[in-house]
């Protein structure tokens, strides 16, 4: 399944030296990659997906009015007046249990014992709390009901009311929740757990949604190994490909972890064919700066497809602080994207705020791609300074129309990265950010 549009390489269209803003990049990414085509999934595989037609009602909600609560169904006329000295005395008909298709009927004088759900029975006009009659002991007020098996006679006999209640009190009307013909759920809708329980109440046992992306990530370095392992000289723990996963799932894909491959280019292409079997978006992060074991790089840019014109990895510069070096184009015979991201772990979380994220958005079906953004009062002790033309992005704490950054843009503070719900966005011609301006705030996890 092709998730693709024809893509043209940034080498096809510009300079191998121009200095891509993130906008343009951005851009370039959203202009390629296109929606997954809808499939019809049942109720809980739809979770998390995005609706792609409209959900009408077949049925109204309540179907039939009934009891909100357990006590008795009675008429009004029956009751008025009741008090604890001089309690509305009934005779009880029997129990209209939920679910119960048989319904008495309800005359002057008589009530019908009525669980929470049940149907209001003919003749009844409201419903009187278990807790306002003396349940059929004659003992006064009572809390609640005897369990049928313990107390069968609780259907029968007479019961005494200690107060009125108005017409269709404590009675859902039918229809009341949604009628049949409305709108249930627009399409746009990301099912979640209110919307799958709404779609089984009204009948639906299955829908028509745009999957969830499967994103593949990998990180690459000899020098990487996984967490639970000892460390030998000159080896770190790979904690990239654990964020972007996490990440990519956070943001509603269906993400696996590949673990860090090998400087090896031969290798590196090796596993990228393998996973592609299971990709729709694929993630990879180091190996793409000036490096000479940049084996991302190396690997892939020369990699394309010969009956399509632009496939292929475009390696390019950002005017963007951290993140410079960054990879995008497509792979493979369904010309599956991929988004090459920079190795430092603070660039390569920045990056897939930035582009990856949208790019799993998009291909949700979702309109509206981009996180939250606001504007904040910059709170630090002392002014932000930025390369002037290249657009910055820090982490930041927000809270209360106020950010204070708890890092710096270009080292790796992974500890740092931890504490920031936020991300302060410093435009490209600004050289200086003082205390107390306002500025913008993309706000993660939001």
């Amino acid at each position: 399944m092709s998730s693709t549009a024809p893509h043209v390489t940034g080498q096809d269209h510009v300079g191998a030296d121009h200095l891509w803003s993130v906008d343009e990049h951005l851009e370039d990414i959203l202009a390629t990659v296109r929606p997954l085509e809808p499939i019809e999934l049942h109720l809980l595989d739809a979770q998390g997906c995005v609706l792609v037609e409209d959900i009408t009602v077949p049925v109204s909600l309540p179907p039939f009015d009934n009891s909100s609560m357990d006590g008795y169904a009675v008429r009004v006329a029956d009751i008025a007046g009741a008090s604890e000295e001089f309690p509305a005395a009934l005779e009880v008909v029997g129990d209209v249990a939920a679910g119960q298709a048989e319904l008495l009927h309800v005359g002057p004088g008589q009530a019908a014992r009525i669980m929470t759900g049940a149907p209001l029975p003919p003749g009844a006009e409201t419903v009187v709390p278990v807790e306002w009659t003396d349940g059929g002991l004659g003992e006064g007020p009572v809390r609640g009901m005897r369990a049928r098996s313990l107390g069968p006679e609780g259907a029968t006999g007479h019961v005494h009311v200690y107060r009125p209640a108005e017409a269709r009190a404590h009675v859902r009307a039918k229809g009341s929740d949604v009628k049949a013909g409305d709108r249930a759920l627009e399409a746009g809708t990301v099912l979640g757990p209110p919307q799958i329980a709404l779609l089984a109440a009204i009948g639906r046992g299955t829908v028509r949604v745009r999957p969830r992306p499967r994103v593949v990530v990998l990180s690459t370095g000899s020098e990487l190994v996984q967490p639970d392992t000892e460390l030998g000289t000159g080896q770190i723990y790979d904690s990239n490909s654990f964020a972007l996963t996490a990440a990519a799932r956070d943001a509603g894909a269906i993400a696996y972890r590949v673990g860090a491959v090998a400087d090896d280019a031969e290798t590196l292409r090796s596993t990228i064919e393998d996973q592609l079997v299971r990709a729709d978006l694929m993630v990879t992060t180091g190996g793409v700066s000036v490096g000479a074991y940049d084996v991302v790089k190396e690997a892939l840019s020369h990699v394309g497809d010969e009956d399509e014109a632009g496939s292929g990895i475009d390696f390019r510069k950002l005017a963007m602080q951290p993140g410079k070096p960054q990879g995008f184009g497509s792979i493979g015979p369904d010309h599956t994207p991929l988004l090459a991201l920079p190795g430092n772990p603070v660039s390569s979380y920045v990056s897939f705020e930035l582009f990856v994220r949208p790019a799993i958005r998009t291909l949700m079906g979702l309109q509206d791609v981009h996180r939250p953004a606001t504007r904040a009062t910059l709170a630090a002790g002392k002014a932000l300074t930025s390369p002037k033309g290249r657009r910055q992005f820090l982490r930041a704490g927000y809270a209360d129309g106020k950010v204070t950054p708890v890092g710096g843009a270009g080292s790796h503070l992974v500890a740092a990265l931890a504490h920031a719900d936020a991300l302060i966005v410093v435009p490209e011609d600004t050289e200086s950010v003082e205390p107390g301006a306002d500025v913008e705030v993309v706000l993660l996890g939001r």
